[in-house]
């Protein structure tokens, strides 16, 4: 048998890594499901006796392997011996025991991702908004607790205001997730920075979802006019408020030298008919693609090595070290 793995290599298992000797029938795996994360059930477990592997290095991780073992290439599957300088799929395996919430989409999405889009921080494995006004940061957590489920609740902080010279309380709302912190760079275009990031265009699923989410940016970097019925939304990212105005179909000028633009947003823009549905999936992304550095012999000093392979329904694959693989068919 040229498949399998060796005893002592590690398997990504549901609920933290098993040797691959370890594993039985019944073991739930990680494997990926088109470009999302999935499990998958072992229900039959086959051993062989082998003499040599090979050793898979990729900018990632380290893996050992029968030399026949599929891996997955954007042109197909190949065997482990064969994938030198090839792209192997791929996903973060330290990400694979995270909390997936499942996202709710309504106004209370749009209004989240707006609010985040104005006045939001988002980390490596947080989202947080910190505002003066305490009714704004409530609204921002019952939102957001509302569209993920994520329990959130605005805190009394201080903060340092470079202009009094002094510390200004405010209201900040954190919330820890690295699922919910990928999903918001993926929908800005994989920067969520406020003057790189792009407009997110899974608030267009319906008008339920835009609306929450230009009052949820209006609440963060707008204002209500007080003689006529609109708001006016602030932003030195020209290109946002750009793609957003042609969404609303609403003449826009940029501001020059570099002072920020105003876009006017009245409340009878619906009127117009530009607002044309779209369908983006709010889960994010969860696979990617790593190159094989090198891919080196292995042979057992002794005794040869013991080969594990399963059967793997409903996915007949599953991951190591994060590498997505293949059972033999």
């Amino acid at each position: 048998m040229d498949h399998g793995l060796p005893s002592r290599q590690t398997v990504n298992a549901v609920g933290g890594r098993l040797r691959a000797r370890d594993i039985a029938v019944g073991t739930r795996l990680w494997t990926l499901d088109g470009l999302r994360t999935a499990q998958t059930t072992v229900t039959q477990v086959v051993t062989a006796k082998a003499r040599a592997a090979v050793e898979v290095v990729t900018g990632h991780a380290a893996f050992t392997a029968a030399a026949g073992l599929p891996l997955a290439t954007p042109d197909g599957w190949i065997r482990a011996e064969d994938a030198a300088g090839r792209i192997v799929a791929w996903t973060h395996a330290r990400q694979l025991c995270r909390e997936r919430p499942t996202f709710r989409m309504g106004y209370a999405f749009g209004y989240f991702v707006g609010a985040t889009c104005a006045d939001g921080t988002v980390g490596k494995n947080y989202v947080s908004l910190v505002v003066n006004d305490e009714a704004f940061a409530a609204r921002y957590a019952s939102n957001l607790t509302e569209a993920t489920g994520l329990e959130a609740r605005p805190q009394p902080v201080t903060r340092p205001s470079g202009y009094l010279g002094r510390d200004i309380p405010g209201f900040r709302v954190r919330v820890v997730s690295s699922y919910l912190a990928d999903a918001l760079r993926q929908y800005a275009g994989g920067d969520a920075h406020h003057m790189r990031q792009a407009f997110p265009r899974v608030v267009l699923r319906d008008r339920e979802v835009f609306d929450g989410f230009l009052d949820g940016y209006a609440d963060g970097d707008g204002c209500r006019a007080k003689h006529w019925a609109g708001r006016t939304l602030v932003s030195a990212n020209v290109s946002f408020l750009a793609e957003l105005a042609s969404v609303i179909g609403a003449r826009f000028t940029p501001a020059r030298k570099g002072l920020a633009s105003h876009l006017i947003v009245v409340d009878r823009w619906a009127a117009r008919g530009t607002f044309r549905p779209e369908h983006h999936d709010a889960v994010p992304v969860e696979s990617g693609w790593v190159t094989v550095e090198a891919v080196r012999p292995r042979v057992a000093p002794g005794k040869p090595f013991t080969l594990y392979s399963y059967r793997l329904p409903p996915h007949p694959t599953f991951l190591v070290n994060g590498h997505l693989v293949r059972e033999a068919e």
